[in-house]
C-alpha cells in the first residue's frame, strides 16, 4: 500500500488578506466588464469556495447573474499538471450574446483557462473574461493571461480556499504552501 508523503502546510495568504482582495476584485468586475445578463461560470473542483464568496459579493453590490460550472482536469492526484486537459462536463447555459466571466481558482500553466475560454467563446459569448485567484506567471507553457487576479505568487504548490492536495485541505479558510518534509 502506498505511504502519504508527510508534509507541513505553511499560511501564504491570510483569510483576511482574502477577504479584502475579494472587494477589489468585485471592483475590477465592475468596471471592467458588461454585467447585464452575466454568465459567471466557475470551473471545478478548485473554485469553488472563492465562486461562492465573489458571486456573493457581486450579488451585494447590485450584479445578478446566473452561475454555472465547468469541469476541467489536468492534475489527477499528484501535485503537477498532466500536460494534457480533459473536459468532464461543459455548462448547459445559452451563453450566446451574454457577457461570461469565467472564474478559476488558480493560473498555473494557462493550459485549463486557455480551454475553457476557448469553449465559452466557441459557445458565442459576446464577451469572455477571466478572473483566477492566484497566479502563477512563472509556471506558464500557453499565452494566457487573466483578466482579473487576485494575488500573484511564486512556484509553490498551494492548498486552502478550494485548492487541495489529493482531495485534501480544501476546507481552509487561508491559503497555504506545501513543504514537503
Amino acid at each position: 500500500m502506498p505511504t502519504t508523503p508527510k508534509y507541513t502546510l505553511v499560511p501564504l495568504i491570510s483569510s483576511d488578506e482574502v477577504r479584502t482582495r475579494l472587494e477589489g476584485i468585485v471592483d475590477e468586475i465592475r468596471a471592467g466588464m458588461p454585467t447585464e445578463n452575466l454568465v459567471v461560470i466557475a470551473l471545478l473542483k478548485g473554485s469553488f469556495v472563492f465562486m461562492a464568496d465573489l458571486i456573493r459579493l457581486l450579488y451585494r453590490h447590485g450584479i445578478t447573474m446566473e452561475v454555472e460550472f465547468m469541469t476541467l482536469r489536468s492534475y489527477g492526484d499528484g501535485d503537477t499538471s498532466s500536460g494534457t486537459v480533459t473536459v468532464k462536463s461543459d455548462t448547459e447555459t445559452d451563453v450566446r450574446g451574454r457577457p461570461v466571466l469565467i472564474i478559476d481558482d488558480i493560473l498555473d500553466t494557462g493550459r485549463t483557462l486557455k480551454k475553457a475560454k476557448e469553449l465559452v467563446v466557441a459557445h458565442g459569448a459576446s464577451c469572455v473574461k477571466v478572473c483566477a485567484l492566484l497566479d502563477k506567471p512563472s509556471r506558464r507553457v500557453e499565452d494566457m493571461q487573466a483578466d482579473i487576479i487576485g494575488f500573484s505568487i511564486p512556484d509553490h504548490f498551494v492548498v486552502g480556499y478550494g485548492l487541495d492536495y489529493a482531495r485534501r485541505h480544501r476546507e481552509l479558510p487561508f491559503i497555504a504552501r506545501v513543504q514537503m518534509e
